[in-house]
């Protein structure tokens, strides 16, 4: 007689077959797409740059020195200093830490929010789809940089209310693509095999909707992480970011950099150059996951 399956060893099983298929399917990027290969080095050179920034720094990041004002470039200071004696190359480094930790921490946060709302609303639909979806689009009729822009305006600054705001702005646009994802899915023949056997609503969201709609939801978090980047360095840029003195690569763009852009070029060049590179970075990638799970692109 055959023991039966323990459902446990079962679930497991399902989970890791998902990981290592979408392991092999990134693992894509080193043969079939080069550009991605890029931003991935791109992103991962970032990735390095935030982590170990305390090796990396020469000097203090916020160390001030009225002698070493406004130098450009050069061996003592690679990316020269700013109007208050500060390295640059130092600010930027650290400066990773924030963008990076903003973005990150803000994607997963907005794409989980946004997954169980999304598969929530579609699953069940009728009038409780109807009311969230209402809610929705009151957040969507406002741009995503001027919502998150007035949020932090109502909030203050700091990096936790930055990260709060990201992810009231973003949250709506990610479950509105789950919805529609949730909604071709949930009419597929093994959902209703599923029901029929009488799976609860949670076995059936987690076992077998959430697998079956992980490659979409993946590609979009993935696209949307250089939004966020960018939303963080708008909002440091208009002084509802990350508060000083804690370096960040909006706020070293604004204010003072302008001003002394016309004697003083690097002080917006090398925080401008660097965010510039991670956003490209990040896209880069971003467009090659979604060439290689969306089965419409595969054989471009």
């Amino acid at each position: 007689m055959i023991a039966p399956a323990d459902p446990i060893i079962e679930r497991g099983n399902r989970w890791w077959r998902i990981a290592t298929n979408t392991t092999a399917k990134s693992c894509a990027l080193m043969s079939r797409k080069p550009i991605g290969s890029a931003g991935a080095f791109i992103f991962l050179v970032m990735i390095i740059l935030a982590i170990f920034s305390a090796q990396l720094a020469t000097h203090a990041p916020n160390k001030q020195s009225a002698s070493n004002r406004l130098l450009a470039p050069s061996t003592a200071h690679w990316m020269g200093t700013d109007e208050a004696g500060r390295d640059v190359w130092s600010r930027v480094v650290y400066g990773a830490r924030v963008s990076l930790y903003v973005g990150l921490v803000s994607v997963v946060l907005a794409t989980v929010a946004g997954t169980a709302l999304g598969m929530t609303s579609g699953f069940i639909g009728g009038r409780t789809d109807i009311i969230v979806q209402r809610i929705v689009e009151m957040f969507l009729a406002f741009p995503t940089l001027i919502l998150a822009l007035v949020i932090m305006a109502i909030l203050g600054p700091s990096v936790n209310n930055l990260i709060f705001a990201v992810v009231m702005a973003l949250t709506p646009r990610f479950s509105r693509v789950v919805r529609g994802c949730t909604l071709a899915t949930k009419e597929e023949p093994y959902i209703d095999a599923a029901r029929a056997i009488g799976a609860k609503p949670v076995r059936i969201l987690s076992l077998h909707l959430l697998p079956n709609i992980l490659a979409p939801i993946i590609v979009l978090a993935s696209t949307n992480l250089g939004i966020i980047i960018f939303i963080e360095a708008s909002l440091s840029f208009l002084g509802f970011g990350t508060p000083p003195p804690t370096p960040s690569w909006g706020r070293m763009l604004s204010g003072t950099a302008s001003g002394y852009f016309q004697i003083a070029w690097w002080l917006a060049f090398f925080p401008g150059l660097v965010l510039s590179l991670t956003i490209l970075g990040v896209n880069l990638l971003g467009d090659a996951l979604r060439d290689i799970w969306d089965p419409r692109l595969r054989g471009r």
